[in-house]
């Protein structure tokens, strides 16, 4: 009776934070810790209700994915055995792997009843989705009726790839050295082991969008999916690949019918599971990789349509924070599609050409906007950076090779610029600083 009175009453956090002996908030879905985190989060026993955590509608927003690691998988540690760690013998560890894979390739989320993930949830104007409460945050973050703009010709990116082809006059070919291709792949390398091993999440993914419920459905199986890569047996890797690919070839076919959040989510998964198959599945993926990059510059397009700055950027004020989450968000990746996109490029002979089609669009933010919590910590970051930038922000193509016709004082005060906004950066802005830098001069 003892041993029964103490396992209820001192069960007071996720087995994550537990073991971390960390402070745990028990959101149903996922709490706060774990979510900043990328981490799995599974309880003991069911965490008790809580209605300051589920809003008031008895956890029926609470998202549930079948491919959640304490799902499909063991827990972060062993989700598969590793090609060198020895088995029993009779065991079929292929067979397993195989096993485990198909099942959750026959539950695709796209084959399967909406509500098996979260009751209620409609691919196109969800209501469900469109608050949310972040990590910190005691208020619900609304992400409906966004102003958002496109300020460039998001045509021109779903074209992209015939530019290898078939070039346009004037276009600039980026030069790449071999240790700068090296430097991209390597970094991208780093963001797909993060991500298929459950310890975080790339750097283009906002933390809203990992926090509890408010995760849309492509970017939770994504990341749920994806951890079956960890430690492919040999001989597995085809299944794995397809595994990924059907699920990559659903997310495009019913890409037209999402809102504008939950496209983002689907673009932003894309890209994931494309790295994850260059990255980790190696040979077996390469024939498909080709069409899958061609796919997913028509997702960046579609996602770029509802745009990516806020109207209140353009003009130089402060934008709501929900608005910023998205345009931000959007352009991160957008960027990081274009990074993998040179990678790709130059392992198949091709040519890479300086995206100019972004022209105008704003460079990474500082981190101190991109890391906020709370929308008052968001409001105060935002309003030193538009002290600390009377004029425009810096813009992505302020990074790029300097004009010609540029005189000495126009580069004088460009490069104050890059100067100033290298003071704030994050680790994803300092990654793009430095490929623009080794390979434009700027």
């Amino acid at each position: 009776m003892k041993t029964t009175r103490y396992s209820t009453s001192r069960q007071k956090a996720c087995q994550q934070c537990s073991s971390a002996k960390a402070k745990c908030d028990r959101n149903l879905g996922r709490c706060t810790r774990c979510a900043l985190k990328g981490l799995t989060c599974s309880y003991l026993q069911a965490p008790p209700s809580n209605p300051a955590n589920i809003g008031g509608h008895n956890g029926e927003g609470a998202l549930y994915s079948p491919f959640s690691a304490s799902n499909v998988l063991p827990a972060s540690g062993g989700p598969l055995p590793s090609p060198d760690r020895e088995t029993s013998a009779g065991t079929d560890t292929h067979g397993s792997f195989v096993e485990s894979t198909q099942a959750i390739s026959d539950t695709s989320p796209t084959n399967a009843s909406s509500t098996t993930f979260t009751r209620g949830y409609s691919p196109k104007n969800s209501s469900s989705g469109s608050t949310s409460r972040p990590p910190g945050s005691s208020e619900a973050l609304d992400f409906s009726g966004l102003d958002l703009f496109s300020p460039i010709n998001a045509n021109d990116i779903s074209n992209r790839w015939l530019n290898s082809y078939i070039p346009v006059p004037g276009q600039k070919v980026k030069e790449y050295p071999a240790t700068i291709t090296a430097f991209i792949y390597r970094i991208l390398k780093s963001y797909v082991a993060i991500a298929v091993r459950g310890r975080g999440v790339p750097p283009f993914i906002h933390a809203y969008q990992v926090s509890g419920t408010s995760t849309r459905l492509p970017l939770s199986t994504c990341l749920s999916l994806i951890r079956v890569c960890e430690n492919p047996l040999p001989g597995s890797e085809g299944v794995a690949a397809d595994v990924l690919g059907r699920e990559m070839n659903n997310l495009y076919e019913q890409h037209a019918g999402y809102d504008d959040i939950t496209l983002l989510a689907a673009f932003q998964a894309y890209l994931i599971y494309s790295m994850v198959l260059f990255f980790r599945l190696g040979p077996v993926s390469n024939p498909f990789l080709r069409q899958a990059m061609m796919n997913l510059q028509q997702l960046a397009c579609s996602s770029s349509r509802g745009g990516l700055m806020c109207r209140a950027e353009q003009l130089h004020t402060r934008p709501i924070w929900e608005a910023w989450i998205v345009a931000e968000s959007k352009r991160r990746t957008l960027f990081t599609m274009y990074l993998f996109d040179s990678v790709l490029s130059a392992q198949d002979g091709l040519q890479t050409f300086l995206g100019t089609e972004l022209r105008g669009l704003p460079a990474p933010i500082n981190k101190f906007l991109w890391k906020a919590q709370t929308r008052q910590e968001w409001e105060a970051a935002y309003n030193i950076y538009l002290a600390d930038w009377l004029e425009e922000g810096l813009r992505i193509d302020e990074l790029w090779p300097i004009p010609e016709n540029l005189d000495e004082d126009g580069i004088l005060q460009r490069r104050n610029r890059v100067d100033r906004w290298l003071e704030g950066v994050d680790e994803f802005g300092t990654v793009v600083y430095a490929v623009t830098s080794c390979t434009h001069g700027g």
